[in-house]
């Protein structure tokens, strides 16, 4: 057998330059940005290349401890990848890529979150340019059962002639739900094409992969009360306790019509979801923009949407709200009329900076209020500042009235609420913060619709993840193992450390074999580790993928 002798073999704490993202959000305990590059470089690495590979009785027979002690040392001196967040934040929800106009979806005991996949665009010279939306048609997909820690579900291609629907130019402002049909879960997806109108894709998954089962636009300008809609796009979808559903969308302001656009839209529809009963009614929402929303709460129905752009020192005295800020109003029916209501968040810009565009979703999960949103946290921290948007949440409590208040953005975002079990298999695409990493599909497939199992991918020597809230309870394990698939062969290798990048080292896993499937790689622990813990994954090498991990007793 072939193994890699190491000629360094002392174990030094490496010094880790932590470079964070840390946006003004008003509260105390949060510093103001950062903004620097995409990426940081890696600097004053042991490269194992360098080190003579010796067939030799020794080490046939190195031991497990001393094998760990010399993949240690090719972390001693190496800086990790910069990562956009603190481990103590939990807004924005992912950094690996953007994610904008987000939509929640309650299902079993996982809300799964779908987003508008901003993505660079670049000019003739590679410089990134203004985000013109013009070019999206896919759309992001992430779940989490904790609230804290986030799986990568990768990307749904929706429209363009290789998407889903072909006859979609864009997928922009996705809403999801899902129906039992004939006794089976039903999963749906609708989309804004642009400001043309709302089309409607199904699966059998909440990740997909999702289908095109009307081959046009469920909501078009030839829909009876739709003409007149300037912006056809934004839905937002309600399925009510008596199974009927209900699909809200519009947006835009005509000329002369600032304080009552008149461009909001419901209509009921039909039980498979993916036709629609009767013909679309208006809302009457005042200064309304875009972005409509819709929850249910104490057997009353609140319509939420963006204000625009113009609103005066009339309606701000009426009202209460400003530019561009979330307003609630609230019925007793699920299609009106709705009334006015408050104000229940301001505009991301007033914590973070970086005025734009304000889009919600408000959900309830595990007997708790949230609201997923919007900033542009992200991308002042790369330095890029074009109009790229990542979402957050934040927790706020509806009073029994239904009054909200205005809910406070942070970047701390939620408590957790509950912890990772490392006993059973996790999903390494499953984390709360990461430097440098990417995600894809684990089959190695392009998945031009639907999304499935991902994983780790993109790695480079100071990478990492870190999983927030791992209960190890009473009993420390005594292994650790990885599905790795490291199909060129590269020697690298997984150190596993407690709390910070530069905490207690539980162990490392070497991995020296080639595999052109996911193999499952085994370490013993050197360290003990009992109770609740967060845990970083610090990586050594490239060309290697990981799909999960988990602890043994």
């Amino acid at each position: 057998m072939h193994k890699k002798t190491l000629a360094l073999i002392c174990l030094t704490v490496f010094a880790c330059t932590w470079s964070l993202c840390s946006c003004g959000s008003g509260d105390e305990d949060e510093t103001s940005a950062q903004e620097s590059g995409m990426s940081v470089s890696v600097e004053n690495i042991e490269s194992v290349e360098n080190v003579e590979d010796k067939e030799t009785e020794e080490s046939e027979n190195m031991s497990d401890a001393q094998k760990q002690t010399d993949y240690n040392a090719l972390f001693a001196n190496i800086q990790l990848t910069r990562s956009y967040k603190k481990g103590s934040q939990t807004n924005p929800l992912m950094t690996q890529r953007f994610g904008a106009d987000p939509y929640a979806m309650v299902y079993g005991d996982r809300v799964y979150f779908y987003m508008t996949a901003d993505a660079f665009e670049y000019d003739a010279a590679g410089n990134i340019t203004e985000n013109t939306y013009s070019k999206i048609h896919s759309i992001n997909v992430i779940s989490t059962a904790d609230m804290v820690n986030f799986t990568d579900h990768g990307v749904i291609n929706a429209a363009s002639k290789s998407g889903a629907a072909v006859w979609a130019r864009n997928s922009w402002a996705p809403a999801a739900a899902w129906k039992e049909i004939d006794g089976k879960p039903k999963f749906f997806l609708y989309f804004a094409d642009a400001g043309g109108g709302i089309g409607v894709l199904n699966a059998d998954s909440p990740t997909g992969p999702f289908t095109d089962p009307i081959g046009k636009g469920l909501i078009t300008r030839e829909t009876p009360n739709c003409a007149d809609v300037l912006w056809l796009f934004d839905p937002a979808v309600l399925v009510d306790d008596d199974g009927k559903a209900y699909l809200y969308f519009g947006g835009g302001v005509p000329e002369g019509m600032t304080a009552n656009p008149g461009t909001a839209r419901v209509v009921q529809l039909g039980d498979d979801m993916i036709s629609i009963v009767g013909e679309p009614v208006s809302i009457d929402a005042p200064y309304l923009f875009e972005d409509s929303g819709i929850h249910k709460a104490g057997g009353k129905y609140y319509y939420t949407y963006c204000s625009n752009w113009q609103v005066d020192a009339k309606g701000m005295a009426k009202y209460g709200f400003q530019n561009a800020e979330i307003v609630s109003m609230e019925s007793d029916n699920p299609m009106g009329p709705f009334t006015y209501k408050e104000t229940i968040l301001e505009n991301p810009g007033k914590y973070f900076g970086l005025y734009g565009n304000n889009h919600h979703c408000v959900f309830y999960f595990k007997d708790k209020w949230y609201i997923t949103y919007h900033t542009r946290v992200l991308e002042k921290a790369m330095g890029v500042e074009h109009g790229y948007r990542c979402t957050h949440i934040d927790a706020f409590t509806m009073q029994e009235d239904g009054t909200i208040g205005k809910i406070k953005q942070t970047l701390s975002g939620r408590e957790q609420l509950s912890y990772v079990n490392p006993y059973e298999s996790n999903c390494a695409a499953n984390m709360a913060v990461e430097g440098g990493i990417e995600c894809a599909a684990a089959d190695g497939q392009s998945r031009q619709c639907g999304s499935g199992n991902m994983a780790l991918s993109g790695i480079n020597t100071g990478d990492f993840v870190m999983v927030k809230g791992v209960d190890f309870g009473s009993a420390s394990p005594k292994q650790w193992s990885a599905k790795v698939k490291n199909p060129e062969g590269a020697v690298g290798a997984i150190q596993i450390r407690a709390d910070k990048p530069d905490g207690d080292v539980l162990g490392c896993l070497p991995i020296e074999q080639a595999s052109d499937e996911f193999t499952v790689f085994t370490t013993d622990l050197t360290q003990q580790v009992t109770g609740v813990h967060d845990l970083y994954l610090i990586f050594y090498g490239e060309s290697y993928e990981v799909e999960e991990w988990q602890f043994i007793k």
